[in-house]
């Protein structure tokens, strides 16, 4: 096995099950005894049995507790990650959860939007600091964004995000909507009742604005952060969802893992994708031109 110092290091946050778990498992074997891949989960039971069921399959990922909502215990694996390995190559912000729509609005909202979207900003913020030169950053967000986007976000709305061009600008809006969520105003004031997928299009501008910011790190060169949709996934958070749901096409937890992984492996040297959001591979800038995405 490579050192813990010499080898590229990678982190899948959500990682317990699901397209978490694919990830894992197809960077452990692209790796192999060169690389050390972190599954981490806020659960340890379910975390460790993840790990053992990958070790059956002769591959050796390393668990390490993490909750996203949670600054101490990122502080902890922030901390874990810098004294054992010195910085990480590849990073993948995969935890998410599903909507509980027995919960009140606000309630549903807030509960979602810790998880799906200031989670991916508080791991940002405290390990996008470790990537080393040539590192990979995966945001998994999704085509929900995109659809509430499109489809019910106002004129003033959607310009706000297109022009947000730092992460406070990003977390202003998303306050903006808890806010109204909290009065029980969303409606009078242009926002729909879809918190999953605004966390999702405030997952989507963040990676635009922290690529342009990594861009100018003189101190790190060749890093590229995007956002990709998995596709219409078979997991806890998409069972509740009728089979024609997305036109139909869904697939199975290897294939939706297989756009995360292409841009958690794009080659050294490589000069993009950066800052964009991506599905089955593709490009689709939506925050910014008419493109039309199909499911």
């Amino acid at each position: 096995m490579a050192s813990k110092h010499s080898s590229k290091v990678a982190v899948v946050t959500g990682a317990n099950k699901g397209i978490g778990l694919e990830i894992v498992r197809a960077l452990c074997r692209h790796f192999g005894q060169d690389g050390i891949v972190y599954l981490t989960a806020r659960n340890i039971g379910r975390g460790r049995a993840a790990v053992e069921l990958l070790q059956k399959e002769g591959l050796d990922p390393k668990f390490h507790l993490l909750d996203v909502t949670d600054q101490s215990s990122i502080d902890k694996f922030r901390d874990h990650l810098e004294k054992e390995h010195g910085g990480i190559d590849v990073l993948v912000n995969n935890a998410g959860i599903g909507t509980p729509n027995h919960f009140p609005l606000y309630g549903k909202s807030l509960w979602v939007m810790k998880t799906n979207f200031f989670g991916v900003l508080a791991i940002s913020q405290s390990l996008i600091p470790l990537v080393r030169s040539g590192g990979r950053i995966v945001h998994v967000a999704g085509t929900t964004g995109y659809m509430v986007f499109r489809n019910q976000f106002n004129d003033d709305i959607r310009n706000r995000f297109r022009k947000a061009k730092d992460e406070q600008d990003v977390v202003d809006l998303i306050n903006e909507f808890l806010k109204f969520c909290k009065e029980g105003t969303i409606a009078e004031n242009g926002w729909p009742d879809e918190a999953d997928g605004i966390a999702k299009v405030g997952v989507i501008a963040l990676s635009k604005i922290q690529a342009a910011k990594l861009s100018q790190d003189k101190s790190r060169r060749g890093i590229l952060i995007n956002a990709c949709c998995p596709g219409f996934v078979y997991t806890d958070m998409t069972a509740h969802l009728p089979e024609d749901h997305f036109g139909g096409n869904r697939v199975t937890t290897a294939e939706g893992a297989d756009t995360p992984v292409f841009l958690a492996l794009l080659c050294s040297g490589t000069k993009g994708p950066k800052g964009k959001f991506l599905l089955r591979r593709k490009v689709y800038d939506f925050l910014h031109t008419d493109v039309s995405i199909k499911m």
